[in-house]
């Protein structure tokens, strides 16, 4: 019985929306940034619950898996969102110097950005970033 109920009590129960958009830089696709949407812990909690991830297709669109499964789509709530560049290759004559499209730290370490994922989910966590 102890152990049914450990099994019982160790599901997160929490609903998970499917969750899609499309990154741009200042207006043009962003392919290769991968985009990272962490929940935020509500008052008087200390558990925000597991983040999603997706990176960007050669159009800017990305879709969303739970980090701890397979699973499309996250965690209802406010998400502080983080966006990186991801460099496929480094051929360039000093590779140590940063890449060429580096975003700002706005965006990723220093994130402002937020997105609120509700009941149904969404296909239109859009962003447009700018680096300047």
């Amino acid at each position: 019985m102890a152990t049914l109920m450990l099994i019982v009590g160790c599901g997160s129960g929490s609903k998970v929306p499917p969750v899609s958009g499309v990154i741009t830089l200042h207006g043009k696709p962003l392919p290769n940034a991968h985009v990272a949407f962490q929940p935020e812990a509500g008052k008087g909690s200390n558990n925000a619950g597991t983040g999603s991830s997706g990176v960007t297709d050669a159009s800017g669109k990305y879709t969303l898996k739970m980090a701890d499964s397979d699973q499309v789509g996250a965690v209802l709530g406010t998400h502080r969102v983080e966006i990186n560049f991801k460099v496929e290759s480094d051929d360039r004559p000093n590779p140590g110097r940063p890449p060429p499209k580096m975003l700002p730290a706005k965006y990723n370490r220093q994130s402002e950005l937020r997105f609120k994922v509700e009941g149904s989910g969404t296909s239109a966590a859009n962003f447009d970033l700018k680096s300047q």
